[in-house]
């Protein structure tokens, strides 16, 4: 009687224990939601900034690549020759700065004063050659001295005037140095020859390809020889940073995604190794459920897309790779 006493109480205690852990079980499976869809990454099409031959390419298909790291290179002979051309252009510029700048040297001055002087002595002489003929003229009533005499030492005091006055004029000019103008002007043609120089300086940079990211090279489109211009992409690039799963939640189960919220992103070739991830993007507009996502409702459902950012310290993820993603039940947004 004891023992079917104790049978009895065993079978229960084991059938109230297979209860609970099945209604446990049914509330887990009820509150985790699972969602399938394919991991999606950036890509970009890198081509060169200029025009010219293509010299050499540092890259090929399936190659990691850091961001900054020179993938390819075209022949900027002729710009570094006319860069060349620019330096020199500048130099001659800044020398004729720095002459105006510096205005007359004490030589010019001094030989300007020379000048002035001398002519000063031609006026003083032709003066005093004129009075001498009027001297003449006056002692001899106008018949030692001609008429066409009297006329041509009046033109050599005002040609003789004349220079002096010029002679004047250079050495103030010579005193006080360039116009502000020139100085203006000279400066203008110093920044122009620079903003040339920059110019070529900037072409033969581009004539350097450089990944914009981190990335993987995925396709090679140019090789050395290849003329490239910047409509011809070079390199199709895939960027390792951000990656995302792109899933599609049916509107049943919309109300259970919040922004921010924790998800586990699950792939065939690691399934016991989950990535963590984040909801980072719920669409504001229903869609057709697309025929790539296989999920357990109709195709026909209207569903909303989601986006779910992963980090992939590993690098484990694939563009088009098929994953799932899976929502912790009582997971609470952050």
């Amino acid at each position: 009687m004891k023992k079917t006493v104790i049978a009895v109480v065993i079978l229960t205690g084991l059938a109230i224990l297979g209860g609970v852990w099945w209604y446990t079980k049914a509330n887990v499976d009820d509150n985790n939601l699972a969602l399938h869809g394919n991991v999606d990454i950036r890509q970009v099409s890198l081509a060169f900034d200029g025009n010219g031959r293509v010299v050499a390419l540092h890259a090929e298909e399936g190659d990691s690549v850091k961001a900054g790291q020179v993938l390819g290179v075209l022949d900027t002979k002729t710009l570094e020759l006319q860069a060349q051309q620019a330096r020199a252009q500048i130099e001659v510029q800044r020398q004729n700065l720095l002459r105006l700048s510096n205005g007359s040297r004490p030589e010019e001055v001094a030989q300007a004063r020379s000048r002035l002087a001398a002519a000063q002595a031609d006026a003083s002489r032709a003066k005093q050659d004129l009075k001498r003929l009027q001297g003449i003229s006056a002692n001899t009533q106008g018949r030692g001295v001609s008429a066409q005499e009297m006329d041509l030492a009046r033109s050599n005091v005002k040609v003789a005037q004349a220079r002096a006055a010029e002679q004047e004029e250079a050495l103030r000019i010579a005193e006080m140095g360039p116009r502000k103008e020139e100085l203006a002007a000279a400066e203008a043609q110093l920044q122009a020859s620079q903003a040339q120089l920059a110019l070529f300086e900037h072409q033969i940079a581009q004539g350097e390809l450089k990944a914009p990211a981190d990335a993987v090279v995925r396709s090679r489109l140019l090789e050395p020889g290849d003329m490239a211009t910047p409509q011809k992409a070079a390199f199709s690039l895939a960027l390792t940073q951000p990656k995302w799963v792109r899933v599609f939640v049916s509107e049943s189960d919309l109300g259970r995604i919040q922004p921010g919220m924790a998800a586990k992103v699950y792939t065939d070739s690691r399934p016991g190794q989950p990535i963590d991830g984040r909801v980072g993007y719920i669409s504001s507009v229903a869609e057709f459920t697309p025929k790539s996502v296989q999920t357990e409702g109709l195709r026909t459902s209207l569903v909303y897309e989601l986006r779910v950012q992963v980090e992939d310290l590993d690098n484990q993820l694939r563009l088009g790779q098929p994953a799932t993603v899976r929502f912790p039940g009582g997971e609470t947004p952050q």
